[in-house]
């Protein structure tokens, strides 16, 4: 089993977003690893590994409009089952 076990993925469309203030969000407040926030003022990519995506999601819905939502179980995948 991942020590993280759900890849949670969505962009961020705001205003003022700021990639490195959202990581450090993260990285302050949040479990988890492999966090990419990438974009620009306008919209930011997430993707992270956690145990509590809907912390994530509560998070970053917070800062704008969310979209795009993805949120897989990797457990379940490397069992060979639908994620």
């Amino acid at each position: 089993m991942e020590a993280y076990r759900y890849d949670t993925q969505l962009l961020i469309e705001g205003e003022h977003l700021s990639e490195d203030d959202i990581h450090d969000y993260f990285m302050q407040n949040f479990e988890g690893d492999c966090l990419l926030a990438v974009g620009d003022e306008e919209l930011i990519k997430i993707h992270f590994h956690t145990n509590t995506p809907w912390k994530v999601l509560e998070y970053c819905a917070s800062l704008g409009e969310i979209f795009d939502i993805v949120v897989e179980d990797m457990d379940r995948q490397a069992r060979g089952l639908k994620g």
